[in-house]
């Protein structure tokens, strides 16, 4: 790479490793020959299971490299080198040290969670105290836009040869904090590497002031409607979907969602501009982590045609959320407790959830209002309601394995993995008619269920009315066992796994390299 790119807004290159990949694995500048040799992609992103986790996102670019494979894609994830991340890969080799928007940083070639990465170490941006994206008490970093420009650059580095072993044809970005990485591609010169962004969630945008775009090292005609300018400010995902090849969203009911004003959060018109080239495609799950039949998290193993395992999971669930044993279902949430998610609706109905029978466990945390109804309502109904505030890995396992339904009543959600995560397990979802949502449950409507394919239960409106209502319904289907048991077993035949998703990706990038 010529020394203009390595230091346009990255710094000059102090090392360059190239041992970090084998002699017979490097690339030239070509794209490699699909017949003898796998497409090579950079995935960039925040976070990725099972080395840094906060949501969905983690699941989603953990999982992906490994649904690719089968399809002769060769996958590696760049992620930042959060302490979490430096714990997890160990020792590990440098490829390359350089300067990022000011700090030092080196790119480590490691494995580590069954993934091939490349961790951008930048101590300034990254080691710290609390999270991926603020401090420990939630409130966000300041910097967080010079931590993720850093990010983009480096991936845009990477694309155009920063390191000599590993030359990626393609870079697959992931929501606002990897967007700027197809943005420097954009903006430096044309190497001709495509850049695919997903939009998991389309509300969370990156956002920031106008000071910081003379900071980012790009070009002053960047600045722009078509750009990276953004209601007078900079915006992240905004130039990432300006720049981007190919435009994905996590379901095809979110891809024509984000087109309108009720659900595009202000980048609709842009979204409608470049309609042709976003695409829907569901999420998968990994089936390897998620299976009731092999799950070490869980007491009580079983299967789709032996769902006794469940009862003692359920007994589990009573001890480990407080409630009192009974008849009645048992009702979970697994979810950051948000307006988004529907929690402020939720938190409404409880009294009246156990007023019909029902009991509640609940983990998850978000905003300290509905952490506090929450917990108001476990005090309330001691022994009917269970509050634990935070995520615990095991303990969503076992809600999964052990209640009796999953509550999901989104505003707006792209795809969501809780719900799948719940027909896997015979936990029957019980969601919002929205996005990803209506696109993986099948509503137990008389027809589905004379017909036998009914997996759970949607209703239309965030409202308590129209909550009430699935409630009902539920409680109605639950008072028939063997009814119930059959809506279970629908919901465990289908196949969530990532195959035939990961196929479609496999497909867009070979046919933007066509």
């Amino acid at each position: 790479m010529s020394s203009e790119v390595e230091t346009r807004g990255a710094g000059v290159s102090t090392s360059l490793d190239t041992n970090g990949w084998t002699e017979g694995e490097k690339v030239n500048e070509k794209i490699p020959n699909r017949s003898s040799a796998p497409l090579r992609v950079l995935s960039v992103a925040s976070e990725a299971f099972p080395l840094i986790k906060t949501g969905g996102l983690a699941d989603v670019v953990g999982a992906l490299p490994g649904a690719l494979a089968p399809h002769g894609v060769a996958v590696t994830t760049l992620v930042p080198g959060y302490p979490a991340v430096l714990h997890a890969i160990g020792k590990a080799r440098t490829l390359r040290k350089t300067e990022l928007l000011g700090a030092p940083a080196r790119l480590l070639k490691a494995e580590a969670g069954g993934l091939d990465l490349i961790v951008l170490d930048a101590p300034a941006y990254f080691v710290r105290d609390g999270g991926p994206y603020g401090d420990a008490t939630g409130v966000e970093w300041p910097d967080n836009w010079r931590r993720f420009a850093a990010l983009g650059r480096a991936a845009a580095d990477i694309a155009q040869g920063a390191i000599q072993s590993f030359r990626p044809a393609l870079v697959h970005a992931h929501d606002w904090q990897a967007a700027m990485a197809l943005a420097y591609l954009r903006y430096d010169e044309d190497v001709g590497v495509p850049g695919i962004i997903t939009v998991h969630n389309i509300a969370f945008q990156g956002k920031f002031g106008t000071e910081t775009f003379a900071q980012l090292g790009l070009p002053p005609h960047a600045y722009a409607v078509d750009g990276v300018e953004y209601y007078g400010g900079v915006g992240f995902l905004k130039a990432g979907l300006q720049a981007a090849s190919a435009i994905t969203t996590v379901s095809p009911s979110y891809a024509e969602e984000i087109r309108t004003a009720a659900y595009g959060m202000g980048l609709e018109g842009l979204i409608a501009a470049r309609g042709d080239v976003v695409h829907g495609i569901v999420n998968g799950i990994d089936t390897a982590i998620w299976d009731p039949a092999t799950d070490p998290y869980i007491p009580a193993k079983y299967a789709l045609r032996a769902l006794g395992g469940r009862r003692r999971n359920r007994a589990a669930v009573e001890q480990a959320f407080g409630l009192d044993p009974g008849a009645g279902p048992i009702h979970c949430v697994i979810s950051r407790l948000t307006w988004q998610k529907g929690m402020d609706v939720l938190a409404t109905m409880i009294d009246e959830l156990v007023l019909g029978g029902g009991r509640l466990a609940v983990l998850g945390s978000g905003d300290a209002a509905l952490e506090q109804a929450f917990r108001a309502a476990a005090q309330r109904h001691p022994g009917r309601v269970g509050v634990r505030i935070g995520y615990d890995e095991p303990a969503s396992h076992l809600l999964q394995a052990g209640a009796d339904t999953i509550l999901i009543p989104s505003r707006f959600e792209p795809c969501g993995l809780t719900q799948l995560y719940g027909l896997r397990y015979g936990c029957v979802p019980v969601v919002a008619r929205t996005g990803g949502l209506a696109d993986t449950v099948i509503d137990a409507n008389e027809a589905a269920v004379a017909a036998g394919v009914a997996t759970g239960f949607q209703f239309r409106d965030v409202t308590p009315p129209a909550l009430r209502g699935a409630l009902t319904r539920v409680a109605r289907a639950f008072a028939d066992p063997a009814g119930w048991a059959a809506i279970q077993r629908q919901g465990m035949k289908a196949d969530f796994s990532w195959g035939r998703s990961g196929a479609r990706y496999a497909a867009l990038y070979r046919a933007l390299l066509a």
